[in-house]
């Protein structure tokens, strides 16, 4: 589907919009053309290792090693990372009045770089870590630079090779790289346990992340999911509420999602081009 010609879906949607004031909830298709891998997508169906489990972190010292070492050798495909087209499309929907705000899956940080400024990310940001003990919070790059000061030999025995990158901000590693690795103790307390400041599988959002989401939803007239498949609870529930309250739901999307039976219109295509063209339309009108 080409949504620079001209779309019956794309025009649908126009039509659903015009008017109303939109609220995106964002998942990691988003992402995808600024080069973070999904886990649900087209290209992910062939990786088979799952995310870490928050329980697995907690209590377990060799999967903490295990997920820092991966981080600490992915983590410059998120650093270095940029918006595509479709971060900017909605940060001009925002600067246009046309859209109340972002509540996203994803822990990137790419729509505020994009421009986007009422931005809810409701499983955090990995350019934070948090010492689960004391509390501290330092930056990621911080605890980068530490990493690889204690463990300079293991980093340059890796350095000439290339990795494939996975979807939660580290990278596929042989288990023969993970020997010897260690991870930093927290600076604030001597011995805490860091933690990147996101929400892992089978942890709850916090309270007041997700009260600020709800404000962000409550000031919307119509619900737009952008490149999420809806598959896990924290951004399905939004979904849920707009049907409670007959919101208008609206689905942009590579792939089927959980909303595609409750969404007025669906639009299938790249977000890359389909945010654009859709800003462009509603910008027009």
């Amino acid at each position: 589907m080409n949504l620079l010609s001209n779309s019956p879906h794309l025009d649908s949607l126009v039509d659903l919009l015009r008017g109303r004031r939109i609220v995106a909830l964002v998942g990691a298709g988003c992402s995808t053309e600024s080069g973070i891998p999904d886990y649900r997508g087209a290209e992910s169906i062939q990786r088979r290792r799952t995310p870490i489990q928050y329980q697995e972190f907690i209590r377990s010292a060799s999967s903490r090693a295990r997920y820092w070492a991966r981080s600490t050798v992915g983590w410059r495909r998120i650093a270095t990372a940029r918006p595509n087209a479709a971060h900017f499309a909605l940060a001009q929907l925002e600067a246009a009045g046309m859209l109340a705000g972002v509540i996203t899956q994803n822990v990137d940080g790419l729509h505020d770089v994009a421009g986007s400024r009422r931005v809810v990310e409701l499983h955090g940001s990995l350019a934070a870590v948090r010492c689960l003990d004391c509390g501290d919070r330092i930056a990621r790059d911080a605890f980068q630079r530490r990493i690889l000061a204690l463990n300079a030999e293991w980093a340059h025995r890796l350095a000439p090779v290339e990795h494939e990158a996975a979807p939660d901000g580290d990278t596929e590693l042989p288990a023969s790289a993970l020997e010897h690795f260690r991870v930093p103790a927290c600076d604030a307390c001597g011995n805490g346990v860091l933690k990147p400041d996101v929400v892992f599988f089978g942890e709850n959002v916090p309270r007041l992340r997700l009260e600020e989401a709800w404000r962000v939803f409550d000031d919307g007239d119509v619900l737009l999911v952008v490149g999420s498949s809806l598959t896990v609870y924290s951004g399905r529930r939004f979904v849920y509420r707009a049907g409670e309250m007959s919101m208008p739901i609206a689905v942009m999307n590579v792939g089927p999602t959980r909303a595609d039976d409750v969404a007025t219109v669906k639009v299938e295509a790249p977000l890359g081009a389909a945010l654009p063209a859709l800003a462009a339309s509603l910008l027009a009108t």
